[in-house]
């Protein structure tokens, strides 16, 4: 084939070794964005030739062998000003205005929304994967131009010739990549039909792949997307979406949440995950523009607390960035955002009004994130109450049922705080809620402006030796010596003892704070460290908060026992001992101090059984 004009070599007007470099390194993820590239602009023309021609046959085939990757359009083709224009200067685009465009500018503008290509990078980023591209085009726009011939390689060279008007009969465009060193893996047939099927399964013009090898090109597109499709029945629906979401995330949902915004352009759903996840792992969501994948890690579509899900839409308002692999946060998003948050929470009350057993199964998974939502919903938490779990004195139950039993409600900051005080609590008809875990403290802060009836406060040591039984005068008088002592004994600790009889009679004593006598704690501890100017100011602030308290349970027959020692130093070192083992049932952090006290403490007890059982030998000897 002979040119009818001369070729002349030409630059780009950017370093495009440098522009290789920052697409491949700092724009896009991977090079695996080249076929949407070559699939996006095939759509554009299409969609330019549509708004000249609106009888144009559509055609977009894309093909690979031999390092080569193949496409070709019946779309609005190039002159040879247009290629030269349009295909080497960065941030120009065809979908702009100018070019030698026949549309009155009203037409333009209403088609640029059509548009997928944003940002005029267009052929240019496949060279991170081609050493060579060929584009031949021939231009709808005027039918007296001849076909052009557009060659460009990775040296930052390109010529731009006429060719022979039967070299291309037609308008349309075909590129030619050719595969550089390295990025042979890019070109072969099996990955490029992946990755555009990947890319373009959702794509409004159908798409064919052919893979060199003699038989029928395949169809790429695959429309209209499942969640449009009609069915049957709502269970086969139910069967199809299940299906879409194990092939596209690699689960069964456990439910599927519609997403239907007119208004916004955004058509998909949202799959509700079968295992629970944490909420601080920021959910990946599938993201298609215009039909064309534009991220699969779409993190800022919904909001944070809707964790649970993963969703799949497709959109024709929402703006991607600069490398169009994630949504650009404006306000439009943000709008959106609220809008699907708002389906999600709207689900939930369907479950709650019509399908009560999905729901309970639905939160025995995730219960952590409708209790996240609920924090910043009280009518949502007002809706919850009689499904989501709480800990509680009484067992796990939903706050309705344990506001039914109790309306003085209590609650614990700590795990370990809780699991020391429940069995305790339970006995004598507390009722308390362990608050330990995530939002649990919040929704009950909530409580009250819900439920005004109830009352609810943090667990305090006195609200707890108040519910347990006094012992009798007669009996704390006759006590008295060794309540002296064991006060004198874990004075230094900053603990007050006290004795009460309560349940179970197998738990020797109980050892209470809160966390007003844990700042004091600290500060006593930072005042004994502390220089003299800051031991005056700490000593400044000594309150008169209450202290931590060993309760001892006068029920307890090793209390009695210990009660009754004759000797006041085993006595002191017993009383450490209760305080060690009460301290390590409620499962909080050991100071320095008390790990000394457990030492000494053990140690103690050692050697007064090493000495017991001397003792006996010796007087066994002596018979």
């Amino acid at each position: 084939m002979t040119s009818t004009s001369p070729s002349t070599p030409h630059s780009f007007q950017v370093d495009l070794r440098g522009l290789v470099d920052l697409l491949s390194h700092h724009l896009y993820s991977s090079p695996r964005v080249y076929v949407r590239e070559l699939l996006q602009n095939a759509v554009d023309a299409i969609t330019a030739r549509h708004a000249l021609e609106p009888a144009a046959e559509v055609r977009i085939r894309l093909s690979a062998s031999g390092g080569r990757v193949t496409i070709e359009d019946s779309g609005i083709g190039l002159t040879a000003d247009e290629a030269h224009s349009l295909l080497a200067t960065i941030g120009r685009s065809s979908k702009r205005a100018g070019g030698g465009s026949d549309l009155n500018e009203q037409g333009l503008e209403a088609t640029r929304q059509e548009f997928l290509g944003q940002f005029g990078i267009g052929l240019l980023a496949c060279f991170v994967v081609a050493r060579q591209i060929r584009v031949v085009t021939r231009s709808a726009r005027d039918p007296h131009a001849a076909p052009v011939e557009w060659l460009a390689t990775d040296d930052g060279s390109y010529t731009v010739r006429e060719l022979p008007h039967d070299a291309r009969p037609e308008p349309g465009t075909t590129v030619v990549l050719e595969a550089r060193p390295g990025a042979a893996e890019w070109a072969v047939p099996a990955k490029v039909e992946e990755l555009a099927r990947d890319y373009g399964s959702l794509l409004p013009y159908e798409i064919t792949f052919d893979d060199g090898e003699g038989g029928e090109p395949r169809p790429i597109t695959d429309r209209p997307a499942v969640w449009d499709r009609p069915f049957p029945t709502p269970d086969a629906r139910r069967v199809a979406l299940a299906e879409h979401c194990a092939q596209l995330f690699g689960f069964t949902p456990l439910d599927t949440i519609d997403f239907d915004l007119p208004v916004a352009g955004v058509r998909g759903v949202a799959y509700v995950l079968p295992e629970p996840t944490s909420p601080a792992h920021r959910a990946g969501h599938r993201v298609h523009l215009k039909g064309m994948l534009l991220t699969e890690r779409a993190d800022n579509l919904l909001p944070d607390w809707a964790f649970f899900v993963r969703a799949v839409l497709d959109t024709d308002t929402l703006r991607p960035t600069a490398s169009r692999e994630n949504l650009y946060d404006d306000e439009t998003l943000a709008a959106v955002r609220d809008a699907l948050g708002a389906r999600v929470r709207g689900w939930l009350a369907e479950l709650a009004a019509s399908d009560p057993d999905r729901l309970a199964a639905f939160l025995q998974v995730h219960h952590l994130g409708v209790k996240s939502m609920a924090r910043h919903d009280p009518d949502l938490l007002g809706l919850m109450l009689p499904w989501l779990p709480f800990e509680t004195s009484d067992g796990s139950m939903s706050l309705q049922e344990f506001a039914a039993a109790h309306t003085d409600i209590h609650f614990t900051r700590t795990v370990e705080e809780f699991r020391q005080i429940a069995p305790i609590a339970a006995a004598h008809g507390l009722g308390v809620i362990n608050a330990g875990y995530t939002y649990d403290a919040d929704l009950l802060a909530l409580l009250p402006a819900v439920r005004p009836e109830l009352k609810v406060t943090e667990l305090d040591a006195g609200a707890v030796t108040e519910r347990l039984d006094p012992v009798p005068t007669s009996a704390e008088l006759a006590l008295a010596p060794f309540l002296a002592t064991a006060r004198t004994r874990l004075e230094p600790q900053s603990c007050d003892v006290v004795l009460r009889a309560f349940q179970p009679v197998a738990v020797p004593a109980l050892y209470l704070d809160d966390r007003q006598a844990r700042q004091e704690r600290d500060r006593t501890a930072a005042l004994e460290s502390a220089d003299s100017l800051w031991s005056g100011i700490l000593g400044a602030l000594r309150g008169s908060a209450p202290r931590a308290r060993l309760v001892l349970n006068h029920n307890n027959p090793l209390i009695r026992r210990i009660a009754a020692l004759p000797d006041e130093a085993l006595t002191g070192t017993a009383v450490e001992s209760l305080y060690g083992q009460a301290l390590l049932m409620s499962q909080r952090p050991l100071r320095p101090a008390d790990s000394t006290l457990l030492n000494r403490a053990f140690l103690g007890l050692l050697e007064w059984a090493t000495h017991s059982t001397d003792d006996r030998d010796a007087q066994e000897g002596q018979k």
